[in-house]
């Protein structure tokens, strides 16, 4: 299938490459309206597959949506169980969106704890879209940015009984590695909707000098204006990681 052209919006700065997104207030939009939760997510499913298009088609290199994290298992079991339903269902619906946009799609997370059916169904569309080449769409399912980490130091430790790796080796890229997908860039760009001013333990190693972008609509609400929103908003930042760049050092004085 022949790739779509790329269109990326006109902007005044870089564009980001690789974007996450916590997708926040599918409930709290629902229950708005008189609704059932219910309804919030899978109106919420609907807009992933906006979204998700429009990033592709914009030729982002990554995304990567935080989808349940595992301090949602002690939400309602009902509700659990329906959300691990719509997600089995997501990912066997979206596999002609996922291919016709050239698009990979990874688990990340302890997939373990998902349920039989979900886990073989998300296995299977990584299989199934496991050479496609355009932007990569990772799906955060039971994550959390402290077990990353923990886990990740365990699988070090592991390691290093083993006689793998010797301890004065340990460096961040070491810690890196042993992420649940070492390949999971640092995103440029971070987006929360429902306008809460917090990270809820999403990708802390990854996005310890990410751009915060968030934007007071709950995730049902959120489209592609939004994005755009966003998009500009971090192409008028200056990104300096800890340092200093250009014209910015002469406002500054003298080092301290």
């Amino acid at each position: 299938m022949p790739k779509r052209p790329i269109q990326r919006p006109d902007l005044a700065g870089p564009f980001p490459e690789n974007v996450a997104i916590i997708m926040d207030g599918n409930g709290r939009w629902a229950e708005g309206k008189g609704l059932r939760r219910v309804f919030g997510h899978r109106r919420g499913a609907n807009v992933v597959r906006d979204i998700t298009t429009a990033c592709a088609e914009m030729g982002m290199n990554s995304l990567t949506l935080y989808a349940f994290s595992v301090e949602n298992w002690q939400r309602p079991e009902r509700e659990i169980r329906y959300l691990m339903r719509l997600l089995e269902r997501y990912l066997v619906e979206e596999r002609p969106t996922l291919m016709e946009n050239d698009i990979r799609l990874r688990g990340i997370g302890r997939l373990a704890d998902l349920p039989a059916g979900p886990l073989a169904t998300l296995r299977e569309t990584e299989r199934l879209t496991a050479d496609n080449t355009g932007m990569t769409l990772r799906l955060a399912l039971s994550y959390g940015g402290r077990s990353e980490i923990a886990d990740a130091v365990k699988s070090v430790v592991e390691d290093v009984r083993k006689g793998a790796l010797d301890p004065a080796d340990i460096d961040e890229e070491t810690l890196r590695a042993h992420l649940y997908d070492p390949h999971t860039p640092d995103p440029d760009l971070v987006i929360r909707t429902a306008g809460e001013m917090r990270l809820s333990n999403f990708l802390l190693w990854q996005a310890s000098y990410s751009e915060l972008y968030v934007c007071d609509v709950c995730w049902p609400q959120f489209g592609r204006d939004q994005l755009l929103a966003a998009i500009h908003s971090y192409a008028g930042r200056v990104r300096k990681f800890g340092g200093l760049t250009g014209p910015k050092r002469a406002q500054l004085g003298p080092a301290h």
